[in-house]
């Protein structure tokens, strides 16, 4: 990408692919074919050959053709469905300027071919973005089963070594696929933030221009963009300090779940297991600990829903005094309003993304610990006292079965 922005995107007139002027505001699914994105498609297969070639050849991976090529592709499908938003946009424009010239009658009569034209634009557009979704989640789905089987089997071939961790068959054979498939989900929501927002920075910057004056602050150079970079901060500070202690809430219930579950296990094959007491008293513990997370996700949720009411009408609260004056078409303020969104979505990723974030931690210290016990790290003294718990339960059963023989 570095280089490519760098002016790798220029090079293409060396191959007679050389950049189109007004290629940006170019309406329908030709938009794909352009000069601009043949040499992507070129730029982007070749540089992924021989970083492929390379990387395959020096690590000797079972997992590298998985791990490279497709997430290569993975990245392609995430920057092509940003573009898919972007000529959805470009066609904004002329569809609803036509409305407003239909249903003003002030001008030539509009036609109903020119509409039908344009609704036949936005449906290729619509068709071309729902194929590469729906192969890209079935690969994707393959994708995150390859890496739930590559961490089993990493697992299984240590078993003896961290079977004494409390829950450590649901570790294995549910954190794992969770793991794997919060990572992708972040992972691309991630990227598809910052595709997104090298993409329409440059059209939010550009219809700036339309926006003379905004409440309260008035005249400022790049209105959308401060308004944008502003708003979106505010949320992510805002939830990111009333959820900090949501993480490790999660991952404490975890492991009280864990140890209640085991309990009950053992006590279906041994009569003096899950007793009454122990039972009671750890049951107490996953109460406990839920009724603090309803408290906490109780005023996080307060904050998260006041945020996302007040930024679905917060663009138009900054587009007020422009509305007013009639400096803008009906079609240039769906633009406005469009790549303000994206914008702000992809500025706002820790907001959208915060209770995902919140379990994938509790997920990752659940595994971190395997890979603490693999490694001779010191442990948490929980988490060291449930092995302690789980290693004298395994040394009773074994004598109990002495005793029995």
């Amino acid at each position: 990408m570095g280089s490519w922005y760098g002016g790798g995107n220029e090079m293409g007139t060396i191959i007679g692919l050389p950049p189109e002027p007004g290629a940006a505001q170019i309406v329908g699914v030709h938009f794909f074919w352009s000069n601009d994105f043949l040499w992507f498609y070129l730029y982007y297969g070749l540089s992924v050959a021989v970083f492929a070639a390379f990387w395959i050849w020096y690590s000797r991976h079972e997992w590298a053709l998985w791990s490279v090529l497709v997430s290569a592709f993975i990245l392609f499908s995430t920057y092509f469905s940003v573009q898919t938003s972007v000529a959805l946009n470009n066609w904004r424009r002329p569809f609803f300027d036509l409305i407003q010239d239909a249903l003003d009658q002030k001008t030539d009569p509009v036609q109903p071919s020119e509409i039908y034209v344009l609704l036949l634009d936005f449906a290729q557009i619509a068709f071309l973005w729902l194929i590469i979704y729906v192969i890209t989640r079935y690969i994707v789905n393959h994708y995150v089963f390859r890496w739930r089987t590559a961490m089993n089997n990493y697992y299984m071939d240590n078993w003896q070594r961290v079977r004494h961790v409390e829950g450590a068959s649901q570790r294995v054979q549910e954190d794992t696929m969770r793991f794997a498939k919060i990572v992708e989900d972040l992972g691309v929501s991630i990227v598809d933030s910052v595709l997104t927002l090298i993409a329409f920075l440059p059209i939010l910057l550009e219809l700036s221009k339309h926006v003379a004056e905004m409440p309260i602050v008035g005249t400022i150079a790049a209105p959308l963009l401060w308004a944008a970079i502003v708003w979106s901060l505010f949320g992510t500070v805002l939830l990111a300090v009333v959820g900090i202690k949501l993480p490790g809430l999660e991952f404490k219930n975890q492991l009280v779940e864990a140890a209640y579950r085991k309990e009950l296990v053992f006590g279906e094959n041994y009569e003096d297991r899950a007793e009454p007491l122990s039972v009671r008293e750890l049951f107490s513990n996953v109460r406990r600990n839920y009724f603090r997370l309803y408290l906490h996700y109780m005023y996080f949720n307060v904050a998260r829903a006041f945020y996302i009411q007040a930024d679905n009408i917060f663009v138009y609260v900054i587009l007020v005094p422009t509305i007013a004056a009639g400096k803008i078409t009906f079609g240039i303020m769906q633009q406005i309003i469009t790549a303000f969104n994206q914008v702000s979505s992809s500025f706002q990723y820790l907001v959208n993304s915060w209770s995902t974030i919140v379990e994938l931690l509790s997920i990752y210290k659940r595994l971190r610990t395997f890979e603490a016990v693999l490694n001779d790290e010191e442990l948490s003294e929980f988490e060291l006292e449930n092995i302690a718990r789980t290693r004298a339960m395994e040394e009773k059963i074994k004598s109990d079965a002495l005793k029995r023989t």
